[in-house]
């Protein structure tokens, strides 16, 4: 314990700062890198924007949380690195920054395009309002049941949960058109008139 305080004491205080940021940064960063690759993702600003009616959410985010932990993480590394150097303060000081927004960067758009490839194939249901399809599990009258209807949503035919406010059944190879959602996740369907 004596070495610990002898070698803290001397720092300069520069340095001092540059090891107070490195050490607990260091530490969650390790923690949120982990929870990442492991699917126990820390939740960031980003995580609340999911869908906004007509909107896809806020793009790429600079300040979060994650972003944030990881530029103090490279800001104290880079400034010790520096310093080891015989780099000046104030040049110390400039890099470490740089290199700290330049991991925010990188972090920040990693995460984006993450986010992009992962919900690029993701189902919308609000896209099946108006399509058109064909019942495949019969749909009793006025909500008596939840059927199935296979329908063709953003390119891709799909067997989806229905149900129907019409006042008679629609059989199996009935062709429906989806007329609204119920709780984003069910669709209500309405015999086609044709």
């Amino acid at each position: 314990m004596t070495d610990i305080s002898s070698w803290w004491e001397s720092l300069q205080s520069l340095e001092q700062i540059y090891w107070g940021f490195a050490v607990p940064f260091t530490f969650f960063f390790i923690i949120q890198l982990v929870l990442t690759f492991f699917g126990g993702d820390i939740p960031d600003d980003s995580s609340v924007d999911v869908d906004i009616e007509t909107d896809d959410g806020i793009g790429f985010q600079f300040f979060t949380v994650k972003n944030l932990v990881a530029f103090f993480t490279i800001f104290a590394w880079t400034g010790i690195a520096c310093l080891d150097s015989g780099l000046s303060n104030g040049l110390s000081i400039f890099i470490s920054v740089i290199a700290g927004l330049m991991m925010m960067l990188i972090m920040g758009g990693m995460f984006y395009f993450m986010d992009k490839a992962d919900s690029s194939g993701t189902l919308k249901m609000k896209n099946a309002i108006g399509m058109v399809g064909e019942v495949y599990l019969e749909i009793k009258a006025t909500r008596g049941n939840i059927g199935q209807v296979q329908v063709k949503v953003q390119g891709t035919l799909r067997t989806l949960e229905a149900v129907t406010d019409d006042e008679q059944d629609l059989k199996a190879g009935s062709v429906v058109t989806v007329s609204a959602l119920v709780n984003d996740n069910l669709l209500i369907v309405t015999k086609n008139k044709l």
